[in-house]
Parts: structure tokens; sequence; C-alpha cells
């Protein structure tokens, strides 16, 4: 989770009752870390936004959806790029569950430069990701990834 990520979380808690964070245990990709530990670092982050709730899960975002009763997700913007990618994953949701809605938001400029990719890759080779992370992320990141934590 980056600060942008929380940017996001923090400011759709302003427009809605309840946020669900949901994370996803995507095979396909490579996270960091497991979904588990991704989901309590979130809860640390989000802690104190009222509203907000922490959830994980595997498969489709659109039986996570239909399962939870979920009508809206809410995904963040840095750039043209990001919108293509996400043109696609919200047309491919609607087709999939046409009652589900998907919001962009965009990200605040400070935040446009960050991606999760580049901060994984600097907290791999033990570099200082303070700066991109909410502290506690950067504490975990810092414990576990550290040059002098291995």
């Amino acid at each position: 989770m980056t600060k942008g990520h929380l940017d996001i979380i923090t400011r759709a808690s302003k427009l809605f009752d309840e946020v669900v964070m949901a994370v996803v245990g995507n095979p396909g990709k490579h996270p960091l870390l497991p979904v588990e530990i991704r989901s309590e670092l979130i809860a640390r982050a989000v802690k104190d936004l009222p509203g907000v709730v922490v959830d994980d899960f595997s498969g489709l975002t659109v039986t996570y959806a239909r399962q939870n009763k979920v009508s809206i997700i809410i995904r963040g913007l840095r750039a043209i790029s990001d919108f293509e990618a996400e043109l696609g994953m919200a047309q491919t949701n609607k087709e999939l569950f046409p009652e589900l809605e998907t919001i962009f938001l965009m990200s605040k400029a400070e935040y446009s430069f960050i991606s999760s990719t580049t901060v994984k890759e600097i907290a791999r080779l033990g570099g200082d990701v303070s700066h991109f992370v909410p502290a506690a992320v950067n504490d975990y990141l810092k414990e576990h990834f550290s040059r002098g934590a291995e």
C-alpha cells in the first residue's frame, strides 16, 4: 500500500458511508507480501478512517462484489496509462456484472509518480520507501527487507 492508495481510500471515505478495501490474492501477480500481511498492514494504515474496513479475497472481483453486495468499485488513476488498463477492466467487469459501477478518482499530483511496483523493487533491494508508504507499511518493510535484517 502506497501513500497514493491511502489518499484514494481517505477521499473515498468522505464520499461513502462505508468503504471496503478489498485486498486480492492474485496468483498471477508476484506480490512482495502475502495477502494476510498486506491486509493487516492496510488495516493499520486505515484504522482512524471512519467507515473503512479491510477484507481480502481471491478470484474475480465481480464474484467478490456479487457475494458481498458491492455495487461500486473505486479505482485510483495516476496517468493516462492507468486509464487505459483500468478502462478495460471496468468494461470487462461491467460485462460480467452489469450492476457494478466503477468510479475513478485521480491521484493527487504529489502521488502521481508513486507505483507499487517501484516501491516493491526499492524495498526488495533494501532501500528507503518512507516517502512513498504509510508508516505501518514502512516499519514492516524496514524490519523485513532492510539490508541489516537479512
